[in-house]
């Protein structure tokens, strides 16, 4: 049942995403022994080397290995387990998708991807760890389920969630603290979006840490005289087109933001639906175009990339005069 509230101060950083699903595995795992959990040698780094502490005994750690992490996963699947694998995003998607797509899904396994640190929050670690296709990647594997979450909460409760399920599960997030987005108590539901605002004038669909500064830029443009919706899409595949299709009706403009390339994303998903509907509406994806990523902050690749709130706020501004 999807029942949530938006956080009092969402200026107010939430624990470390990487603890919201640490915290949440070591619980489960004490509840269900068939939880295993596998790292690409980022234990420190992911938080997962305290797994190997609590439950050392379903504890893998493969290395710098990603498609033989793959493959023990699929086999520890083919077994009864449920097994999590963890690396930063590039290198549990790009790098060992074949693997995913047949020792995985092919072969009906099921395997639960971590894939840390996505688009500009790789920071200082650089262009060959930044992951801005992860995203199109994993769509493409027939029956997986992606997801997006924004903050710790929606995080934790995604894990608990991909737990009952059987398949190909990717979950990207950042590994740091970001801003809190939905209050403690707040319940969600796997294919279906959270519409976080209604308005008239505007649709902006977004998903992942983004959502901050997409609420951050509704809120100015609002007070500039544009009604803006925004829509969580915090799960990307399956889409939720029913809300989609409802709440495109009678804007002027809709925007899709993501932390990912333009190229395959929820911008592309959502074009899917445009295109399949024939929807007579004026879109536009803020994204990643043509560009590999560079070492910096995660401040100064958000800026140098076009993806902050004042990105968002020029475009409609733009479009809508």
């Amino acid at each position: 049942m999807c029942v949530f509230r938006l956080a009092e101060n969402r200026n107010e950083k939430g624990k470390d995403q990487r603890m919201a699903i640490v915290e949440t595995l070591q619980e489960l795992m004490t509840q269900d022994d068939r939880i295993v959990v596998l790292e690409g040698d980022l234990g420190a780094a992911s938080g997962f080397a305290k797994i190997g502490k609590s439950h050392p005994e379903r504890f893998i750690q493969c290395g710098i290995a990603e498609a033989n992490m793959t493959g023990v996963a699929a086999g520890l699947s083919l077994l009864g387990f449920k097994p999590w694998i963890h690396s930063f995003a590039p290198f549990v998607s790009r790098r060992n998708f074949d693997q995913l797509y047949v020792s995985g899904a092919y072969a009906q396994n099921t395997i639960n991807i971590y894939g840390s640190d996505p688009g500009f929050a790789v920071a200082h670690n650089g262009g060959t760890h930044t992951a801005w296709e992860d995203v199109a990647l994993m769509r493409t594997i027939p029956g997986s389920i992606v997801v997006d979450p924004c903050d710790a909460v929606q995080f934790a409760w995604v894990v608990r969630e991909l737990m009952k399920l059987k398949g190909i599960h990717y979950v990207r997030s950042n590994r740091k603290a970001v801003r809190k987005v939905y209050s403690e108590d707040s319940a969600f539901t796997l294919g279906k979006g959270n519409l976080l605002k209604k308005g008239s004038d505007v649709l902006i669909v977004c998903a992942g840490e983004l959502i901050s500064e997409a609420l951050d830029a509704a809120e100015v443009l609002e007070e500039k005289g544009y009604s803006v919706a925004l829509i969580d899409m915090f799960t990307i595949k399956p889409l939720d087109k029913e809300l989609l299709l409802a709440e495109v009706k009678g804007k002027k403009l809709m925007i899709s933001f993501e932390n990912h390339s333009v190229i395959g994303g929820l911008g592309s998903a959502i074009e899917e639906v445009i295109a399949a509907n024939s929807m007579n509406i004026r879109f536009h994806k803020i994204g990643v175009e043509e560009r590999f990523g560079q070492v910096g902050s995660a401040a100064f690749l958000q800026k140098e990339y076009h993806l902050t709130a004042q990105d968002m706020i020029d475009k409609v501004m733009s479009e809508l005069g």
